[in-house]
């Protein structure tokens, strides 16, 4: 779904989509997002770097959210013109855990762990949010 609204400088827009917990959903949402961001405008390294963060907040979804029976959604909101804010609903309850100690990342040949890591680096802003069924992951990356 996609929505516009107008205002007195810039259009906002917001898009929602939800996905089947499955590996295949993970490029579909990259692409997706893609699309949208690109019909919006929005810058292309700004573009790139949204359609990562989704892509790793998906793969958690699909990995470490997935709850039977239940799909993961993926909304971007722009405010047309500084920024878009990602948000990603698992059904788990399960909250992600950031590593905070120097040394704690993954190891170099490790082929996981780093999602979250790349999150907190190319994002303006991230958090987790609780929900009545699961989490959100909530990102906000600048465009301008």
């Amino acid at each position: 779904m996609n929505t516009e609204s107008h205002g007195a400088c810039a259009t906002s827009r917001s898009w929602r989509r939800r996905f089947t917990p499955a590996p295949r959903s993970v490029p579909a949402a990259r692409r997706e997002v893609l699309a949208t961001l690109a019909e919006w405008s929005v810058p292309p390294d700004a573009s790139d770097t949204i359609a990562l963060i989704v892509s790793e907040l998906s793969t958690n979804a699909v990995r470490h959210g997935r709850v039977p029976g239940r799909l993961f959604e993926v909304v971007l909101a722009y405010d047309g013109e500084k920024s878009v804010e990602i948000e990603v609903s698992d059904a788990s309850r399960c909250r992600p855990v950031l590593p905070v100690l120097p040394g704690s990342p993954p190891a170099l040949d490790s082929e996981s762990g780093r999602g979250l890591l790349l999150v907190a680096a190319l994002s303006d802003a991230w958090e987790v949010r609780d929900r009545g069924v699961g989490k959100t992951l909530w990102v906000r990356v600048l465009t301008a």
